[in-house]
């Protein structure tokens, strides 16, 4: 193996600060065997675990990145964001990050209502996008929020996975029914609603009842 060609797609990886194809790796590397450059992959991420070093090399499928581990994550996401947020803004894209994507009618039910101004905070610092869906809002995350959060990912996911299902008990508390129940009935009221649409009664007609949701653009 040519170390030439290591150094070379560990500057690549630097570089580019975000997962990247093998075949652009291979490409701008000017190598035309994708399996030498898996090789090559595969003795860089064997290099980085066993050296004393805050970085490492993710894989995402045919996808490869140069990322600071986990448990220095949260430092650089420190640096990063410190003074931008406050904690209940942070909390809101933690919230976002975990469902991904994120229906803006459930962020509210699950924040409150100063998840609007949240939002709004979080679309003009471009860390997510929001577009009309149905009644509500589809919230997404950008590229920039990869770049600079994703390092922090696990832990922001690992603190607020469960404030979805304590939402879900809550609902089905108040119903009466079991979580399965109310998820059960609330598909089979989805399925009815599209059917009738489909049958030509205009897009207005819901049977659940609408949403009554402040827009945030």
């Amino acid at each position: 193996m040519n170390e030439e060609d290591k150094r070379k797609i560990e500057a690549i990886l630097f570089t580019t600060g975000k997962f990247t194809e093998i075949e652009e790796i291979a490409r701008v590397c000017e190598i035309g065997s994708i399996g030498y450059v898996k090789q090559v992959l595969a003795a860089l991420q064997k290099e980085y675990e066993e050296k004393a070093t805050a970085l490492h090399i993710l894989q995402e499928g045919t996808k490869y990145r140069l990322n600071i581990k986990n448990e220095y994550g949260l430092l650089a996401n420190k640096l990063v964001s410190s003074g931008e947020f406050d904690a209940p803004t942070t909390k809101t894209l933690a919230v976002i990050a975990h469902r991904k994507p994120a229906l803006q009618s459930d962020i509210i039910k699950i924040r409150g209502n100063k998840a609007y101004d949240h939002i709004s905070q979080l679309k003009e610092e471009a860390l997510i996008t929001s577009e009309r869906h149905g009644r509500t809002r589809n919230l997404k995350l950008t590229q920039k929020f990869y770049e600079y959060f994703d390092t922090a990912a696990a832990s922001v996911k690992e603190i607020f996975k469960d404030l979805e299902g304590k939402v879900k008990e809550k609902e089905a508390a108040k119903a009466g029914m079991t979580v399965h129940e109310l998820e059960e009935k609330k598909k089979m009221l989805e399925e009815k609603e599209h059917q009738k649409i489909e049958e030509g009664i205009p897009e207005n007609f819901t049977i659940l009842p609408p949403l009554e949701e402040k827009e945030v653009q």
